[in-house]
């Protein structure tokens, strides 16, 4: 792809986010995508990638998603993303506590033929648990 094509990609991506469109998320991967993800862990096949996207709007049912950044080179990009949302269903056998999380992810994207063959999510986990109140810090001090 090249990098009009993947800006474009991404645009069109964002906007599904924007509209919770888990079946265009889904789409933007290739029939056998995979995504390694703090949460999912390995997710492998578009049907699955698919499920993850419509669990995660279950979960969080105003979950908002902010671009930051991207960077693109060749057929890979990086993109920085803000996402913030309330969680309202289980997660992770957690039961939905009603709070509100916000963190930034970057995610690492593979291309092949105009689809995204693979995604590397990255993004501090643990602290997302604990703005949820899954777990507990102890302070530092």
């Amino acid at each position: 792809m090249t990098r009009s094509e993947i800006s474009e990609f991404f645009a069109k991506r964002n906007q599904a986010w924007q509209d919770h469109d888990a079946e265009a998320l889904a789409t933007g991967h290739a029939e056998d995508g995979a995504i390694e993800s703090p949460l999912w862990g390995n997710i492998n096949g578009r049907s699955a990638i698919h499920k993850s996207y419509a669990e995660w709007y279950t979960i969080f049912p105003d979950a908002e998603y902010h671009e930051e950044y991207l960077l693109i080179d060749g057929d890979q990009a990086a993109q920085f993303v803000k996402i913030s949302g309330t969680q309202q269903r289980d997660l992770c056998g957690f039961p939905a506590t009603g709070k509100r999380m916000q963190f930034l992810e970057v995610s690492l994207y593979f291309f092949s033929e105009g689809r995204i063959s693979r995604e590397i999510r990255i993004y501090d986990f643990t602290g997302f648990l604990v703005q949820l109140g899954a777990l507990k810090a102890r302070p530092a001090f």
